[in-house]
């Protein structure tokens, strides 16, 4: 009779629909030494759950750490790109400044060039006059 009903319970297993208490007594039954014959081959499996629960894994387990690598290469990789925007905006700035006073420095040039050619042009009437000056006197004596 009570063969009948293990091998009932066994069917239930199987077919996953027994409750803890069925499991329970599937347990029992399997770790005592008085297994039906037909029924041995079963033993094995429950009483593989009775000696996976005693056992212990002693060695520390390491946890993979690499995604935190990742999280501060993103922060660098934003802060390198932070620092290069950055960089060219203020190099733009130079430029641009630097462009002004090019500018302003030829507009010097030019206006000293102007002044230039103009001191010249009084300088060749100069010079006209010096040599007839020096005509005049020359034949005076």
């Amino acid at each position: 009779m009570e063969s009948i009903k293990i091998e009932q319970l066994l069917e239930k297993y199987e077919n996953a629909e027994t409750s803890l208490h069925e499991e329970a007594v599937l347990k029992d039954y399997f770790n005592n030494n008085d297994v039906a014959p037909h029924l041995q081959q079963y033993q094995a499996l429950f009483g593989y759950y009775a000696e996976s629960k005693n056992e212990n894994y002693s060695k520390p387990i390491r946890l993979n750490t690499k995604k935190q690598h990742w999280k501060w290469l993103s922060v660098a990789a934003s802060v390198v790109l932070l620092f290069s925007v950055y960089t060219g905006y203020t190099n733009n700035q130079e430029k641009k400044e630097a462009k002004i006073a090019f500018e302003n420095t030829q507009m010097a040039f030019q206006l000293l060039s102007k002044n230039m050619k103009k001191g010249t042009t009084a300088m060749a009437y100069l010079g006209e006059y010096e040599t007839t000056t020096n005509k005049i006197f020359k034949n005076n004596k």
